[in-house]
């Protein structure tokens, strides 16, 4: 008997991903298309079904697995933050979420709603279930290593970003000679780049003591819950970091997704930005 299991997608090629490594493993994919974030493109990766529904829609999300026989699921995908809290309808279950809540940020967000669908009988997977290969590996991922002050930035800038991440605040920072430049917040990873080099461009000329050249740090949670939210990196990220001048990329090994494999190495190659990935325990700060 094939067996079956629900997606939650979100943006991006997260969940096309998820799709059709999941379909690979004989699986049939019920899909949850959240209206406000998924690409059309996803009718064309052979779920068993696709429900298309609203963010706000809680409810009708449950009753769709349940009709649909789903008691394990995946989230993959971003919903931008904004969505979330400012552009939505949500429906008495989800209205009644939010209200409960202490604390309106990500982890507890998408906590209480890992506990609803629990509570009705669905279980959430980590979303990198199917797409370990898909994990930075521990190490300097391209031909250039970092440099000295690279190393410098780098180290500083994971202080910084894991007592940020604690408060779940945002899980990127971006550096330029140990000064941080730009934390991210509900605008998102590229959002945050862009706007770091925005800054420098905006400082005096030749008059400025900081150097133009950006180490961007994007790490884990501490005790990361692999079931959503997790760090992705794509060839997209890689562009923005090079129209800001970004050269050096420091992620967290085994806890965050390069969504194009390969591909990102080889823009990175190409851009002469280095990628390095530290193993770090991440169920604490240092």
């Amino acid at each position: 008997m094939t067996q079956r299991i629900g997606l939650v997608a979100g943006n991006g090629s997260f969940p096309l991903l998820v799709l059709d490594a999941a379909r690979t493993q004989g699986f049939d994919v019920v899909v949850v298309a959240i209206k406000e974030e998924a690409s059309p493109e996803i009718e064309n990766h052979g779920a068993a079904a696709i429900h298309w529904l609203s963010l706000g829609e809680l409810s009708k999300l449950i009753e769709t697995f349940q009709k649909e026989g789903v008691t394990r699921a995946i989230m993959a995908g971003q919903v931008k933050h904004k969505q979330i809290f400012s552009s939505i309808r949500p429906d008495w279950r989800l209205a009644k979420l939010l209200l409960s809540l202490g604390t309106r940020n990500t982890d507890s967000l998408l906590g209480a709603v890992a506990k609803t669908l629990a509570d009705e009988g669905i279980t959430l997977e980590n979303s990198t279930a199917f797409l370990e290969p898909l994990l930075a590996s521990a190490g300097i991922l391209t031909r250039r290593e970092p440099t000295p002050q690279e190393k410098k930035s780098i180290e500083y800038g994971r202080a910084v970003a894991r007592n940020l991440a604690q408060f779940d605040i945002g899980q990127t920072v971006v550096v330029a000679e140990s000064a941080c430049v730009a934390v991210e917040a509900m605008e998102g990873t590229d959002a945050s780049i862009e706007r770091a080099g925005e800054l420098m461009r905006s400082l005096a000329g030749d008059a400025s003591t900081l150097s133009r050249e950006l180490t961007v740090v994007k790490i884990a949670k501490p005790n990361q819950d692999m079931r959503f939210d997790v760090p992705v990196i794509g060839v997209k990220t890689i562009e923005v970091m090079n129209r800001a001048g970004a050269t050096c990329l420091a992620l967290d090994a085994g806890k965050c997704l390069l969504l194009d494999g390969k591909a990102i190495i080889t823009a990175a190659d190409s851009a002469d930005i280095t990628i390095v990935a530290d193993q770090v325990a991440t169920g604490r700060v240092p």
